[in-house]
């Protein structure tokens, strides 16, 4: 329950209890009367004032837990909050076995592609239910909870995921920037993750591929790139259409996904070459299973 970086700084026990007492008050889940009963039991078996809260039955492990990432400044969502996918499991559950999974990921991207001073990667799968559009959201969240100033651009302008994913209003977005209809407003702050913002796909074009072509995409992701630590595009199937080629040869760097049970190495296999052959270095390869 209490972090290892807590219990190896005893000076600072008090003002850390202090502190999480403090936001256990803000944030409703004690009243002034039951503050003072864990703050006896705190002093008379010397424990911590979460602990003790807990055994007194007046809060949760989740709740502490939810206390602590806010004093280390590592954001994340308890279930309901916030109107995002509960699919995010970034945001809702990021001590599970697939968010350490996900940060595993997440440091072999940074080592392999940003280390290199690249700042724009692309997220591909086969098929539209392989899982790359879930999985693109949910790195996006662990990039931003790491504190690097991340865009997820949904990139896919025929059947685009993200804004149900984090539950944005119908709006303008990439295809309306493209097409010289709007401009960078058109980009959502993730209110629940300071360091989040969302490029949606915006108006569904009748000639996507073109859009994605143009020599202003190039020009939009040079701009971009020089905004955020962290860019990534949600591309649209790659067995659906050539507009994934597009996007990736443009970001110069893609991560392909696959799907347990579902996905055929040997499309994989064909999808990474013809990504080679636009223009786009294959990072690597992740399997999901969602």
């Amino acid at each position: 329950m209490n972090s290892p970086v807590l219990s190896t700084l005893p000076a600072d026990q008090s003002a850390a209890d202090s502190s999480m007492g403090a936001l256990l008050l803000d944030a409703g889940k004690l009243t002034p009367e039951n503050a003072e009963r864990v703050l006896r039991m705190q002093k008379d078996l010397g424990i911590r004032f979460g602990e003790a809260a807990v055994r007194l039955g007046l809060i949760t492990e989740d709740d502490v837990q939810q206390i602590l990432a806010r004093q280390f400044a590592y954001p994340y969502l308890q279930k309901g909050q916030a109107g995002l996918s509960p699919k995010l499991v970034a945001a809702y559950e990021p001590f599970s076995p697939q968010v350490e999974a996900l940060r595993a990921i997440r440091s072999q991207v940074m080592l392999r592609w940003f280390a290199r001073g690249r700042r724009a990667l692309a997220i591909a799968g086969v098929d539209q239910d392989d899982g790359g559009s879930l999985f693109a959201a949910n790195l996006a969240v662990v990039f931003s909870q790491l504190g690097e100033q991340t865009l997820l651009v949904d990139a896919n302008l025929r059947s685009p995921r993200q804004q149900e994913m984090f539950g944005i209003k119908p709006r303008q977005g990439l295809s309306d920037l493209l097409a010289g209809r709007a401009g960078l407003d058109v980009i959502v702050r993730v209110p629940v993750f300071v360091d989040l913002s969302v490029m949606p796909s915006g108006t569904l074009p009748p000639n996507p591929q073109e859009l994605l072509c143009r020599e202003g995409f190039r020009e939009l992701n040079t701009h971009l790139e020089s905004r955020y630590d962290v860019v990534l595009y949600d591309l649209p199937p790659f067995a659906a259409s050539a507009d994934a080629l597009a996007v990736a040869g443009r970001a110069g760097g893609v991560l392909l996904v696959a799907r347990k049970h579902r996905t055929r190495i040997a499309s994989v296999g064909r999808m990474a070459e013809q990504m080679a052959e636009a223009g786009a270095e294959v990072v690597g390869s992740v399997m999901v299973e969602w």
